[in-house]
């Protein structure tokens, strides 16, 4: 049986190659419209149904792909304007409880995710290999370079919408 918290699996870094970089930058930018796909059809009951016991709303897995992209947003950002910055974590479990991530509207935050990613991949389609190379601390993480944030980013939209799409598999509900 697929491990419900991991089902693409866990994030296992690889060597950058600008080929890679390209397909990372293509997952990144195919994510809102995958998400937006992933929930097509779904009632207001299936939306706040958790993707596996114990996990998020199919609402909240949403609401959660923009806080945390946002985030990475904004650490690409920093990193290419400060030497080494240390970034702030978040309790993405926390803000997850909080009333815009358990009852907002969808769209607000497929709206918002939709247009970040556009102004992300316009900065990430500009950055040079060694642009790429350049690096933030994070808090639990260490030292990351923006290779790593780029593929890790490119796995989490397709770890979350796996979960939708899991979900929707398991409980038979068709688009």
């Amino acid at each position: 049986m697929t491990d419900e918290r991991f089902p693409i699996g866990p994030f296992a870094m690889e060597a950058p190659t600008s080929e890679k970089r390209r397909a990372w930058i293509r997952e990144i930018e195919e994510t809102p419209d995958r998400v937006r796909k992933a929930i097509e059809g779904l009632t207001p009951e299936q939306l706040d149904t958790p993707y596996r016991e114990g996990g998020w709303t199919i609402r909240q897995v949403v609401h959660h792909l923009a806080d945390s992209h946002i985030n990475s947003f904004v650490r690409f950002k920093l990193a290419l304007t400060e030497d080494e910055p240390t970034v702030r974590d978040y309790d993405e479990k926390q803000w997850a409880e909080t009333v815009d991530a358990t009852d907002a509207p969808l769209d607000v935050s497929l709206d918002l995710l939709e247009s970040l990613h556009k102004r992300w991949i316009f900065l990430l389609e500009s950055l040079t290999a060694n642009e790429f190379q350049k690096k933030f601390r994070h808090p639990e993480r260490g030292l990351m370079t923006l290779d790593t944030n780029l593929q890790l980013y490119a796995w989490h939209g397709r770890h979350h919408v796996a979960h939708i799409e899991a979900l929707r598999n398991r409980e038979g509900w068709r688009r």
